[in-house]
């Protein structure tokens, strides 16, 4: 198979750098690159410039508001973002629950929601792990009983990114208890302002509260909220998690950091010599490169797989794992090449503004610490690796 970018491709790639370089505001590609904490604001602001152009939903149909772009446009897109110090878009809406709307949500639903998401008017998080059904997401116990005209919703979810920040969250409800697991599931949309629900903040390894507990308690949910049909919220569940699993991956987030990686090596050094030219830490970076430009094949033998509007099934998994592996090892290398400068921790460089003097005279050595410990989470979230590795047994294996 051909691999490579056709003309058409090569000159879409021109016009996003273009708008990148146009419309990306320096100033928060700065905070990106320097691995600093965005704001809600920061975000909504890129959300807004990426909707106006018609972009921010890239892989939604255009009869729903989306560019209509194929998978490789997609790749593109997301790639030159990263490259850029684009933010990563807000997944929870755009990414999650409107393919999941589009696919089996009523018009009704579709006509409501999916325009509020393009628009910023619901800012969406995701209500799927629970204490005991993290991993094992079948075993949800947050349950919700038909009462007339509504759903009363009991329970608490857990691990809510960005909960601090929505006003909507979509959740994996149990309305059937006697049912096996995975058949007594429903997807329900619920309304964070509604009475009964209380939003804790848990403090995560970088000191930041990215993550909350959400407790209900005899929440009111208008059933119209229920998507699709009741009990069958497991499949809409795996249709979702596909979706997240694959941008997971993060390739283009990968290509960047590796960069950084290269520009820290040349001019850290060890001995009297930048570190890229310490044997054993150029190997480690070599080696990483070397997996990486495996991930990009696969990723692009995937988006190949689905360019006629498929799902992939046990690649997003293989994608996820190797993905998350690859980006922690590079943010690893960060660190390491770092040496006692990433040990002090400094809340106040985290965030805009700071312009005190680098630790140990090194920009980067302010977020080297934060970053790597706060994304080992991702060969946790959305499903953990070892999961993963269950899922491709089964799939692939048929073990």
């Amino acid at each position: 198979m051909d691999l490579q970018f056709t003309p058409e491709e090569q000159a879409f790639r021109d016009e996003v750098r273009a708008f990148l370089k146009d419309k990306l505001p320096a100033r928060i590609a700065a905070k990106v690159k320097a691995g600093q904490r965005l704001t809600k604001e920061d975000q909504e602001e890129w959300h807004a410039i990426l909707n106006e152009r018609g972009w921010l939903a890239n892989h939604w149909p255009q009869e729903h508001g989306g560019p209509g772009w194929g998978a490789v446009q997609k790749f593109i897109f997301d790639t030159e973002c990263a490259l850029a110090g684009g933010p990563r878009i807000v997944p929870f809406g755009v990414n999650m629950l409107g393919p999941v709307l589009i696919k089996y949500g009523n018009e009704q639903q579709k006509k409501y929601w999916l325009p509020r998401i393009l628009n910023g008017d619901d800012w969406w998080c995701q209500g799927y792990s629970e204490p005991g059904a993290g991993s094992d997401l079948a075993s949800v116990k947050t349950t919700a009983v038909r009462n007339g005209d509504h759903y009363i919703v009991n329970g608490q979810k857990t691990w809510t990114t960005q909960g601090q920040h929505a006003n909507m969250i979509f959740c994996l409800v149990r309305t059937n208890k006697e049912a096996k697991a995975q058949a007594g599931i429903s997807f329900l949309l619920v309304d964070m302002t509604a009475p009964g629900v209380e939003l804790r903040p848990i403090r995560t390894l970088d000191g930041d509260k990215e993550v909350n507990e959400v407790f209900f308690t005899d929440v009111k949910v208008p059933v119209e909220n229920l998507v699709g049909e009741e009990n069958k919220g497991w499949t809409y569940a795996k249709y979702l998690l596909t979706y997240e699993r694959t941008g997971i991956a993060g390739v283009g987030f990968c290509i960047s950091a590796l960069a950084k990686l290269k520009v820290i090596a040349a001019k850290v050094h060890k001995n009297g010599k930048p570190l890229s030219q310490d044997p054993l830490f150029a190997a480690r970076m070599a080696r990483v490169e070397i997996d990486l430009e495996n991930m990009k094949t696969t990723n692009l033998r995937v988006i190949a797989a689905v360019a006629g509007g498929g799902v992939p099934g046990a690649e997003s998994s293989m994608l996820k794992i190797r993905g998350t592996e690859i980006r922690q090892e590079i943010l690893s290398l960060i660190r390491r090449a770092m040496g006692p400068y990433a040990v002090p921790y400094i809340d106040e460089a985290q965030y805009e503004g700071w312009n005190e003097a680098p630790v140990g005279g090194i920009d980067e050595a302010a977020t080297a610490a934060a970053s790597y410990f706060n994304y080992r989470k991702l060969s946790i979230f959305g499903g953990s690796n070892e999961i993963q590795k269950n899922i491709i047994s089964k799939m692939i294996l048929g073990l």
